[in-house]
């Protein structure tokens, strides 16, 4: 199963990297792939280290592929790093094997710190939806047109039906993102009235 997290990582020189990143835990390990080239994989290579953020703020999905990066973050813990102030949770990992790949390097990482910051309040459609539709924003120059027009028409249901401020915020981040990459290509029921 792939739980999709934010990982944060810190260069040598102290400046910290916020990346959503699709993650496999079990109880002792969770596996990062990050593409290459990548400054999650570059900071994992050169401090040992990342945080695993479980967090239900779907505007930082949205905003770190429509180019926002920058979210508040406390000092991790144990490992050299930070973890994302508004997490439910957090877990310091640190590198065990990796797994060298042309595109997607293997980072298998130990668990070695996990703290509980919030409780999960239940799922929400469109937390979900954003999540879906940031994968899709992520992939605008990969897909073709006609499948994210189909796929945004579908994931407004969620967003109109069930989003709260913050994902109402994420979802017009993420129609800005189309429309610059695709003028037009969503319908007016998606973009021009959105919630």
């Amino acid at each position: 199963m792939i739980h999709e997290t934010v990982v944060t990582t810190m260069s040598p020189e102290g400046i910290v990297h916020v990346a959503p990143m699709g993650v496999v835990a079990d109880a002792r390990t969770i596996l990062l792939k990050p593409f290459r080239p990548s400054a999650t994989l570059d900071n994992v290579l050169a401090t040992g280290s990342a945080v695993v953020n479980f967090t239900t703020d779907v505007r930082i999905f949205a905003g770190c592929v429509t180019g926002r990066k920058e979210w508040p973050t406390l000092p991790a813990e144990v490992v050299q790093g930070a973890r994302l102030v508004s997490t439910l949770a957090h877990c310091e990992v640190r590198l065990l094997e990796q797994r060298d790949d042309p595109q997607r390097p293997q980072l298998l990482m130990q668990r070695v710190h996990e703290v509980r910051h919030g409780d999960f309040q239940g799922f929400n459609r469109a937390q979900s939806a954003v999540l879906e539709a940031a994968v899709l924003v992520s992939r605008l120059g990969m897909l073709e047109p006609r499948k994210i027009a189909r796929e945004f028409e579908y994931l407004h249901i969620a967003i109109a039906k069930t989003a709260g401020d913050a994902e109402r915020l994420a979802w017009r981040w993420l129609l800005t993102a189309v429309e610059r990459h695709h003028p037009g290509l969503l319908p007016a029921a998606v973009s021009g009235d959105a919630p």
